[in-house]
């Protein structure tokens, strides 16, 4: 990541540089706060380490000009200053700065306030990319918005639960949970390039329309599997391609599209196949009605051990009434069946 150091002192400035490049930053220098608004004007910097006093435009201006502009993206602003006092960093706050390291600085601890700052701003990538991603699937299909919102509530209430288990605590926490809840909305963003004629059919696939319909797990993983490997810290793109790869497949190898069983299966992908069946069997599709809870309920006891992980089974059947709570609020409003307690077990699209 670039930073930009702005600096009037040459000394300072070289001092600065070589500890940042040090850290493994790239560092491009400014003298003066107005040669740093033209090189901000650029968006190639995102970090920017700031001296306090500076003739021609101080710090404090530097950051109030920033935050006036319509910057392309968030530029996270460390001010370098030997004030002290509540007075004087009120002033740099209420100007726009977000961090403060004190001169003389201690290298170790600008470092770890620049980490701080790019925590920042990938939390700002990650929002953006996954609202992208899965407004790009939603257009694909007018009843998916509804179908996301479902999916990203019953994952994070799997999640959740999963966190008070004590054979998972070392696996999910709280990030854990913030992390499925954000990613499983992509499950089926390799659907973009499933053809019309098949993803939009109004009725059953053939077996060979079926075939093609399964590449879109392949197409969704791989495609995120390159933008992980493309940006190695963002575990949100690692978890995403995990959970399109493997949604599909089932716990005893039976399912695609690489046959995995068990625990070679990600754990985020075997929440969001169960996540993905229920909503599947209880809301209306083109070839079925909306089933019941009690059906749906049944159906997925049918495939404890075999589609479903027994543990993740276990776990909706101890927070089922939040399944039917988010399935009544964040429904289409279509009726289950009133009689569907032969319904045949499907296999989410």
């Amino acid at each position: 990541m670039h930073v930009l150091v702005v600096e009037d002192d040459e000394l300072s400035a070289e001092i600065l540089e070589n500890a940042l490049r040090e850290f493994g930053y790239e560092v491009t220098y400014a003298g003066n706060g107005r040669e740093a608004l033209e090189l901000i004007r650029t968006g190639r910097y995102r970090l920017m380490v700031s001296d306090w006093e500076m003739p021609e435009m101080t710090g404090v201006e530097l950051c109030r000009q920033i935050r006036e502009r319509h910057t392309i993206g968030y530029v996270y602003v460390i001010l370098l200053t030997s004030h002290g006092g509540t007075q004087k960093i009120v002033e740099g706050l209420s100007a726009g700065a977000d961090d403060f390291v004190t001169k003389p600085f201690q290298p170790e601890e600008l470092r770890v306030r620049l980490r701080a700052g790019e925590r920042v701003l990938s939390l700002e990538s990650r929002d953006l990319t996954i609202f992208a991603l899965a407004k790009l699937a939603e257009s694909r299909d007018p009843e998916t918005g509804a179908h996301l919102e479902r999916i990203r509530e019953y994952c994070r209430i799997i999640a959740e639960q999963l966190s008070t288990r004590q054979e998972f605590r070392d696996r999910v926490d709280g990030e854990y949970v913030q992390l499925i809840r954000l990613t499983s909305p992509l499950h089926d963003i390799g659907k973009v390039g499933i053809p019309d004629r098949v993803l939009l059919k109004p009725g059953r696939l053939t077996e060979q329309e079926f075939e093609i319909m399964k590449r879109h797990t392949v197409i969704g993983g791989d495609t995120l599997d390159a933008a992980a490997r493309a940006h190695g810290a963002a575990p949100f793109l690692r978890m995403a391609r995990d959970i399109a790869w493997s949604h599909h497949e089932r716990f005893d190898g039976s399912g695609y599209p690489r046959g995995l069983a068990g625990e070679a299966i990600p754990l985020c992908g075997r929440i969001v196949a169960l996540a993905d069946v229920y909503d599947a069997l209880t809301t209306r599709r083109v070839y079925k009605p909306a089933y019941s809870h009690e059906t749906a309920r049944s159906i997925i006891l049918d495939g404890n051990g075999t589609h479903f992980d027994p543990a993740l089974v276990d776990i909706f059947l101890a927070c089922e009434a939040l399944f039917v709570e988010v399935q009544q609020r964040l429904s289409s409003g279509e009726p289950a069946a009133a009689d569907d307690a032969a319904a045949p077990a499907i296999t989410a699209g």
